[in-house]
This record gives C-alpha cells, structure tokens and sequence, in this order.
C-alpha cells in the first residue's frame, strides 16, 4: 500500500493493479470512495489497459493470429506493476511489457501512471509508450467506485450525478448475457444535465454515451451539496455503473468500448481503438476534485 497526504486529502494506492483505493478528508476521515466490500464489488477502481469491457468470447485477431484478454484488460490484478517513483505529492507505477505479456497481447509497451495530488485535486495521468518496431493498438480507461451515500444521514436515492451541459445522447444497451455492446440505443437525456442514481438504475448494466458535450460530471446529494467531481476531456466516452445492491456509482472515463455483438474481432479496426507509432508516447489524464466544503 503506497500513501499520499497534504492538508485535506489522504489517498492511497494498492501496490496490485496500482489501484486506488482510498480517497478521504484529512481532518475529518470522511471517505469517498466506495470499501470493495467482497460480497457486492470487490475494487475500488480498476486501471483499464489495453481494452475496455469484453472481448467476443474474450479473443480479438491481430495479423491472423488469435489472442486472448480478460474483461478490461491485464492492469487490473496485476502484480507486476512496480512504484517507479515516488515525490512528496506524486507517485508513479509502470508496467513493461514481458514474455508473458506478448503471449496475449503482441506489443512491447510500457504502461505508467502518476497520481498527483495538488491541495483537493487527485489528477490520474496515463502514459502509454510504444516500446515496438510497429505500431501498437490500444484502449485505455478509469473505473473509479464513489461512495453514496458518503454521510449517515443520507440515502442512496439522495444521490445525483450533474453534467456541464444539457444533453441528448442515447444509452447504448449492452446485452447482459454476453457482456457485448448490442445495436440497439435507448433514449436517455432529454435536454437535461442530471441523472438521479437509483439501485434500479443499473438493472441492465452500465449506462453508456460517446457523444457527451459535458467533459466533468459532478456527484452531489440533495441534503450535502456537491460532493466530488470528475473531469475527463481526454476521453471520448464514458460509462456509468453500479451493482444494483451497491451504494456506490461508477464514472469511468474511456478511450476505447467494449466489443459488439458483431464484431469481426480484428483488433485493428475495433471501434475507439488507439494507435501509438513507433517510440512514441500518448498521454491522458483525468481529475477527480472533492468539494471545499467536506474537507474544512
């Protein structure tokens, strides 16, 4: 476990996955992220690389040959990843690529992320470098669990998330039994910038938008204000999710989607799907603020 404090804010990471999993007030001890209790959801925030979601039938294709990779990729529960450096308000963990590694995902790479942490504001910066003579492919995405209801006088349905702007995208429907993005979308937002968090709410899996003019959505309570926010302008997409038994949500930024039901499976052509050329670095970062008012 790798600590990081200043006057208001207390975070720490587990040394598996590099995963965050605590956020809380320094003078208060007021938590914010959700415990992982095992018999609901058991993370905290799982770091996602090199793809998003489910593969079909947990393979893609890449130059003829067949691969395979877990939901969300092989960062999360890897006990590879290192503490490379550590500051007074930062630390950085890498993952490079291995002989293992290229068995299920054929590109030498290194996978680093820093946590900076700067008066009430968390920033988590990703850098992908393509360590190959070819060009690499890639997904890459956050999954932060908050806690709701964060205070004892609360309830779960007191809980709302608010975006910038009105909005009027669609959900895209995921087929719960595959895990796979399905063709079908619901209408979602009418106009409007808020999504009040029901259990029911996620009966059918997470909630999905690629077209959001909002980059920072704010988690608030009708009886506390707001309580954290989240921004991601470098990312595309972004999912919403919860266990239907959880008094959590999930805002998870994304470059990148899980496979659809009809797929060809070639890795190249996968939608949200990144290059890198060669040597090159790519950098994405989003920043999760807890509120002025629950820290002094």
């Amino acid at each position: 476990m790798h600590v990081l404090q200043n006057t208001k804010l207390k975070i720490a990471v587990k040394s598996i996955g590099a995963e965050l999993c605590e956020i809380a007030s320094v003078k208060h001890k007021t938590a914010f992220m959700w415990d992982a209790n095992p018999e609901v959801w058991s993370s905290y925030a799982p770091n996602l690389f090199p793809i998003i979601g489910a593969l079909k039938n947990n393979t893609y294709l890449f130059e003829d040959k067949t691969y395979r990779l877990p939901k969300h990729g092989f960062v999360r529960h890897n006990k590879k990843i290192k503490l490379k450096e550590q500051t007074e308000n930062s630390l950085t963990f890498s993952l490079i690529y291995n002989s293992e590694s290229l068995k299920n995902y054929p590109f030498k790479f290194e996978f680093t992320l820093t946590y900076l942490l700067i008066d009430n504001k968390l920033s988590l910066i990703h850098q992908i470098t393509n360590r190959d003579d070819k060009t690499m492919y890639f997904s890459l995405g956050g999954h932060p669990a908050f806690k709701c209801p964060v205070f004892k006088n609360e309830k779960y349905d007191d809980y709302f998330l608010e975006f910038e702007y009105p909005e009027n995208s669609k959900n895209h429907l995921i087929n719960t039994e595959s895990g796979l993005i399905s063709s079908h979308t619901a209408p979602f937002f009418n106009a409007s910038n808020t999504v009040d968090l029901t259990h029911d709410l996620f009966q059918n899996d997470a909630l999905i938008f690629k077209d959001l003019k909002s980059k920072k959505v704010r988690l608030k309570s009708i009886k506390s204000g707001e309580i954290l926010s989240l921004s991601y302008h470098d990312f595309p997409y972004l999912g919403i999710w919860a266990k239907p038994e959880g008094d959590f949500v999930c805002i998870e930024p994304w470059l990148g989607i899980a496979d659809y039901e009809n797929t060809n499976q070639d890795f190249k052509s996968k939608e949200g799907i990144l290059t890198l050329p060669v040597k090159e670095t790519f950098k994405a970062c989003y920043t999760i603020e807890v509120h002025n008012n629950h820290l002094v």
